[in-house]
């Protein structure tokens, strides 16, 4: 868990939230034009607030706790930019799919890769605990298979999609999944996900008040609030762009992944380099857990009420490629050590993956 300061609010975490509510008012439903990147500016900033405000609440409940306020801030981050995008620009019904799969393979060997280099240049071997690392990958990997494998195989719906009523049991099967992960890494076995040889308070920084974090937490409600509002305005300005550029429709999902796990990436890479690669496991596959148990079912409904299909099945080749990815993320965390090799092969795949959009 990054340590974020606790002894006073910076000036931006304050104004970036209330300045995107301001503008979106301000704006209504009148065109862009060239403020388009001005809002985008200030809905990145906004992201970055909510999770700073978010890591002062983390603080504040220790760890293992801390690095799941993180990861339910950027889940809400990401329901919010999908839902409002769905909701304002043209219809993509695989926009979801895309999404997830892209959290799913920038944190496996984005994020993962990143964090394991950086730990190898500043200690050579870093190491965490085998247990917390497998059950993440216990959870992560049946959810992204029923979510972006199993659609391609059912016989219900023509095409990568679910039936109503599949897509509801599925829906219900990856929040049963992530409440029973939460239950384990919370309660029963909560030194799992406990950095070696810490208490989980090893952060810098001295432990917030319930004042500061009760003021953290109000702030961190208007600057997600602000990210919704900002996303559906840009929501047709964006995909305007991406159909100028010629780029893939897929790369959407791609850039909505990339926002939401931005800070969280911060965060995950100060606590790989302060020796904490524990942490950062549970900062950045926690981030793709709770994209998919929350995730799903929050884009589900919505999708149920407005009448839009939701695609969901990914390629062949991108099932291969995830596949591989999970291969080697189970060699990856399977020793409780990790080296410059590991992380190299991780930024490798996750660069075959980025390919892979531009050139299916």
């Amino acid at each position: 868990m990054a340590g974020a300061p606790t002894d006073r609010i910076p000036l931006h975490t304050i104004l970036l939230p209330v300045l995107g509510v301001a503008a979106w008012l301000a704006l209504g439903k009148a065109g862009l034009g060239p403020l388009a990147l001005l809002l985008a500016a200030i809905l990145l900033g906004n992201v970055i607030a909510a999770v700073h405000h978010a890591e002062v609440i983390a603080l504040r409940v220790g760890e293992p706790f801390g690095t799941l306020v993180l990861a339910l801030a950027v889940t809400v981050i990401e329901v919010g930019l999908i839902i409002s995008i769905m909701l304002a620009g043209e219809p993509n019904p695989a926009l979801m799919r895309d999404s997830v799969h892209a959290v799913v393979m920038l944190v496996l060997h984005g994020l993962a890769g990143l964090c394991i280099v950086v730990g190898a240049i500043r200690h050579r071997v870093t190491e965490f605990k085998v247990e917390g690392a497998n059950a993440f990958l216990a959870v992560l990997i049946p959810m992204a298979v029923l979510v972006l494998v199993v659609p391609n195989h059912v016989v219900s719906a023509p095409g990568p999609y679910y039936s109503p009523v599949q897509l509801a049991f599925v829906s219900i099967a990856c929040l049963a999944l992530y409440v029973a992960f939460l239950f384990i890494q919370t309660n029963w076995h909560r030194d799992y996900f406990m950095p070696v040889g810490d208490d989980g308070e090893g952060t810098g920084h001295a432990r917030p008040t319930t004042r500061m974090a009760l003021i953290s937490f109000a702030l961190m409600s208007v600057a997600l609030l602000s990210v919704v509002v900002l996303a559906k305005s840009l929501a047709p300005a964006l995909q305007e762009g991406v159909q100028a550029v010629g780029a893939p429709l897929a790369i959407v999902g791609v850039m909505i992944a990339a926002i939401v796990l931005l800070p969280e990436t911060t965060a995950a890479v100060r606590a790989a380099a302060a020796n904490r690669l524990q942490s950062s496991i549970n900062l950045s596959l926690g981030s793709a857990v709770a994209c998919i148990g929350l995730t799903v079912p929050s884009v589900a409904i919505v999708a149920w009420w407005i009448g839009q299909p939701l695609e969901l099945g990914i390629s062949p080749g991108a099932s291969v490629l995830m596949a591989l990815g999970f291969i080697v993320a189970i060699i990856t965390y399977g020793t409780g050590r990790t080296n410059l090799l590991s992380g190299i092969v991780h930024l490798v795949l996750l660069a075959t993956y980025i390919f892979s959009v531009f050139a299916p």
